[in-house]
């Protein structure tokens, strides 16, 4: 590179020295004033390294200053308005560190937020923390028949998010997330994978597969939350516990389609929830086993009146009146006029107060459950 620069800077002297002396020649000046053409270029060529090394050293520090500015715990503000630092979610989540240490929250300020987004499994400890649930809305349409962009095929199911979590340690709290594209079939609002996920004063809407927690083994948190849907609306292999929450039926169909694997202990629980129905509604189920482990427990919920007496049912009516030996279908203690359970399915259980005195979130989670405290 150095040889480059002194071929280039003697091409261009050795140039003037040439036009210096056919210019001058009518003056009475024949030989060039520069007495050591190779000293020259060597003292230039050091100059121009000098100039690129600092220019290559602002360039470098510049470029660690804006990385490094979003490299702390500072809360990070979105707002539609410009009145924060980011005006979209999805440019916020791009500037948080990977597997950062800290916690760190984006909030999010009232407005609707069309964005289809993805919080990579790269990226821990991150927060999304909106100024209302009512009034903070991220917001998308996909459906498992709408073609992938620039192909012939159908997206299917698990495409078809607004939102998808695949980092650990990631906090969702005060927001509305809502797939809008209607009664089309499959289509996702929250799907998850990371594990110790924490949903809090969130309304997760859509219609068919509102919920899907997609990995096994991974754990997600739900407390005072509101979830509403249509078919199999909370479904997926994962361990999840529901706290406080209402989770509403929209239509004459099922609320849970859990996939638990055979060798994974716990499903879905849901405790001190209420399970309402549209008014529309003339009868639904509490779940229907997506695979034949399913594991879901209502206990100390209020029940509503249309629930089916039943309570529960097989995956399809070619299975009507089949024993699901396999699926752990429970019920402790709950309220409201769906609660009766004397016409329940034979394979279904209601706990005894010994068997549900151990179902707990140390339980449920494993021993150490520090991360669902707030």
């Amino acid at each position: 590179r150095e040889e480059t620069y002194k071929w280039v800077i003697t091409f261009s002297i050795l140039k003037i020295k040439a036009f210096y002396e056919n210019y001058c020649s009518g003056f009475g000046y024949v030989n060039f004033p520069i007495y050591n053409i190779n000293k020259m270029i060597t003292n230039y060529i050091d100059s121009m390294k000098k100039l690129l090394l600092l220019a290559i050293l602002t360039t470098t520090f510049a470029t660690a200053g804006a990385k490094g500015q979003y490299d702390n715990s500072d809360t990070l503000y979105v707002s539609l308005d410009r009145k924060g630092e980011f005006k979209s979610i999805a440019k916020a989540i791009e500037v948080c560190r990977a597997f950062m240490e800290y916690h760190k929250v984006i909030f999010i300020r009232n407005g609707v937020y069309r964005e289809k987004l993805v919080i990579p499994s790269w990226l821990t400890n991150v927060e999304l923390c909106g100024e209302s649930a009512d009034k903070t809305v991220i917001t998308w349409d996909d459906h498992a028949t709408r073609f992938i962009t620039g192909s012939t095929s159908e997206m299917g199911t698990f495409r078809t998010y607004t939102l998808k979590v695949e980092g650990n340690d990631i906090t969702l709290k005060n927001l509305t997330i809502a797939n809008t594209a209607g009664r089309v079939g499959q289509a996702v609002a929250l799907h998850t994978e990371g594990d110790r996920i924490k949903v809090l004063s969130c309304r997760l809407l859509g219609n068919q597969d509102t919920v899907y927690m997609g990995v096994e083994g991974t754990r997600v948190f739900y407390k005072d939350s509101y979830i509403e849907g249509t078919t199999d609306f909370i479904f997926g292999p994962s361990i999840a516990w529901f706290e406080g929450c209402e989770i509403r039926e929209l239509a004459n169909s099922y609320v849970t389609a859990a996939s638990t694997p055979e060798n994974q202990k716990f499903g879905y629980v849901f405790n001190n929830c209420k399970i309402t129905a549209d008014d529309s509604v003339k009868e639904f189920y509490l779940g229907r086993p997506w695979r034949r482990f399913a594991k879901t427990l209502f206990m100390h919920c209020e029940l509503s009146g249309k629930l089916s007496k039943k309570g529960w049912k097989q995956w399809s009516n070619a299975e009507e009146g089949a024993e699901l030996t396999n699926t752990q279908y429970q019920e402790f203690e709950n309220s409201g006029e769906g609660a009766q359970t004397k016409d329940r399915v034979e394979w279904s259980k209601i706990l005894s107060k010994k068997e549900a005195s151990k179902i707990t979130p140390e339980s449920v989670f494993g021993v150490n459950t520090s991360w669902i405290v707030e």
